[in-house]
């Protein structure tokens, strides 16, 4: 009968594989086997003990994954990750020191610590990052990356690139009124009231409106700035009935005329800052898909 701790790193091998790791043992190790590779059970430096995982991207490290056993607790298990993080060898090639993605997982639960926030803490997630994700925000991280000397690196390389939360507590002011358009103070209120809670890294906020108050305007006055500005990739706008998917489509519409009427897509905010990273695109490039519930349940 296999044991709780070889049935949960079964469980991770098989969750890391279909999220596109190529998972290896460290005796077999070979990194240029896909974007992302995954290394079993990787000795680090004295005092720091073995990563479970050693997640390489692109060739060089970039995070750890923390096994426990199926029903132990991930609470608080991110200080033990944190340690791994810090221990890899200072010869190996790695984008940033401290590692900066940490994982703990019992193939059932699985936490996730972006090291690149401002305020890192753990949340739980839903699966594991594809390489792929993981390889585009560390592009984002400036130049020169992090030294495989054991040298401290330079002031700039250890300033931390801007992420979403970073993002989001950087927002540019709300322009409130343009051209023929106005939002009215409920709609004013309810945005800067999110995007105070989005900043304090509460992900989870309900904003309550009256009837007739402008709620499908507001949703996406704010879904255009979480996009523009904020680096958000999707936004699932999910109604309970038809008719609101419609009403939706036509306030996407109304934003549209407000920013042609503004010209240069300044939009209902101001342009966004010179130097913006590459990987962020602007709310031109996203399609909107309102979904009413029973659509969204499926057949």
């Amino acid at each position: 009968m296999r044991q709780p701790e070889q049935q949960a790193r079964e469980d991770i091998d098989r969750l890391l594989q279909l999220a596109g790791w190529a998972v290896q043992d460290l005796a077999a190790a070979d990194l240029r086997a896909a974007t992302g590779v995954a290394i079993r059970e990787f000795a680090l430096n004295p005092g720091h003990g073995f990563a479970d995982y050693l997640l390489y991207v692109d060739g060089k490290a970039c995070g750890v994954i923390e096994a426990k056993k199926r029903g132990a607790s991930l609470s608080g298990v991110e200080v033990q990750s944190a340690r791994y993080a810090q221990g890899l060898p200072a010869a190996l090639p790695a984008w940033r020191r401290p590692l900066p993605f940490a994982y703990e997982s019992t193939g059932v639960e699985t936490h996730f610590t972006d090291g690149l926030d401002p305020q890192p803490r753990a949340r739980s997630v839903f699966a594991f990052h594809r390489p792929e994700m993981l390889a585009q925000w560390l592009r984002l991280l400036p130049t020169p990356t992090v030294l495989s000397t054991g040298g401290a690196p330079p002031a700039e390389a250890q300033a931390a690139p801007a992420t979403v939360l970073a993002r989001v507590q950087h927002m540019p002011e709300l322009i409130t009124a343009w051209g023929d358009f106005k939002l009215w103070p409920a709609q004013i209120t309810a945005v800067r009231n999110l995007e105070a809670s989005l900043a304090q890294n509460k992900p989870r906020a309900l904003i309550q409106m009256a009837t007739g108050s402008g709620k499908t305007f507001t949703a996406i006055s704010f879904i255009y700035r979480l996009i523009k500005f904020a680096g958000f990739r999707r936004v699932l706008f999910l109604a309970d009935r038809g008719n609101l998917g419609r009403q939706t489509k036509k306030g996407v519409r109304r934003l549209r005329l407000a920013l042609q009427q503004l010209q240069v897509r300044r939009g209902i905010h101001r342009p966004a800052p010179a130097g913006q990273h590459a990987g962020h695109r602007g709310a031109r490039d996203h399609q909107h898909h309102p979904a009413p519930v029973q659509h969204a349940q499926g057949p």
